[in-house]
């Protein structure tokens, strides 16, 4: 089941998908609109007798300074990223408690709800809500003991048309002018975490390193950010369309995997490697420490008559 607002671009999709063998029903919604939302999980149940996994991932995004945000763009941005995966996640947690067996709601949220990033704060501030409401649920289900597990992704820059849909209140058009993951990064993790249980998957290093700095050096991240967020944020050489083109306001959504972005892309993200392949991972940890601490042990202990 795959759902959007262009109908044009999901028929395509659709039929892509049944050229490789997929069984596809796809259902034009707004997940901005809680009635759109409750018919796509009627039509996922008539079509299949149901769903053991629920992926929120519709969001749009605006660029411009807090205080240059008209108001109504905001409602209308927190209607899309915060009130669509309250109202998907209410419609999956209820068909999995109705259907009494186990099931996996996948919120994607995103580096920028977990630490504030300038130009991006009217974003970040409706990612952060949609992170607390997932953190929430969480508990709530794992306290009612229903058959539900309810990950979050976290991805950072990903090359994908993400900045060519965004609304712009900056003169210069936004982009990824750094190191971006590949968008099929994001849809391992999101089957992965679909698979076998997880709390959170972090997709790129970038992710994680910020999500920490933020928690454990505040002050210093804000610092770092106000420095490298701009330049790396907007194309310097290109005029912003007007934000009236924007995915937030139902334009630009053809369908395209790529963005227009000026940085360079990663071939897949370590981060979801480490957490499909954790035994791995610790063992190549626990061997580069102990080659680390011979190596420290032997510069120690070496003869200092020994010559060279």
């Amino acid at each position: 089941m795959i759902s959007g607002r262009d109908e044009d671009a999901l028929r395509t999709l659709a039929e892509e998908l049944s050229s490789q063998g997929a069984q596809v029903v796809y259902v034009k919604a707004d997940v901005s609109k809680e009635e759109d939302v409750n018919r796509l999980a009627q039509k996922a149940i008539d079509a299949f007798g149901g769903f053991d996994t629920w992926i929120n991932n519709a969001a749009a995004a605006v660029y411009g300074h807090v205080t240059d945000i008209p108001i109504e763009v905001a409602r209308k941005l927190f209607d899309i990223n915060y009130r669509g995966v309250v109202y998907g996640s209410l419609a999956a947690v209820r068909h999995f408690k109705e259907k009494d067996s186990p099931g996996a709601l996948i919120n994607v949220g995103s580096v920028a709800g977990n630490r504030a990033f300038p130009l991006q704060g009217t974003y970040s501030s409706s990612k952060f809500a949609a992170h607390s409401f997932t953190d929430a649920l969480r508990m709530e289900v794992e306290k009612d003991q229903l058959p539900v597990v309810v990950p979050q992704i976290h991805p950072a820059r990903v090359d994908t048309p993400y900045t060519d849909h965004a609304a712009s209140y900056i003169d210069k058009a936004p982009t990824h002018d750094a190191m971006m993951s590949p968008p099929e990064s994001v849809a391992e993790a999101i089957l992965y975490a679909a698979e076998k249980p997880q709390r959170d998957i972090y997709v790129g290093g970038q992710a994680k390193m910020l999500s920490l700095m933020g928690t454990l050096m505040p002050r210093v991240t804000e610092r770092y950010m106000e420095h490298s967020v701009y330049p790396t944020n907007y194309d310097a050489y290109r005029e912003a369309e007007s934000p009236d083109m924007s995915t937030l306001q139902g334009k630009g959504e053809e369908l395209r995997e790529r963005g227009t972005n000026k940085g360079w892309t990663r071939k897949g993200s370590w981060m979801v490697k480490m957490k499909k392949h954790p035994l791995l991972t610790t063992c190549a940890i626990a061997f580069g420490v102990g080659f680390l601490l011979l190596w420290i042990g032997m510069a120690i202990f070496e003869d200092p008559n020994k010559k060279t």
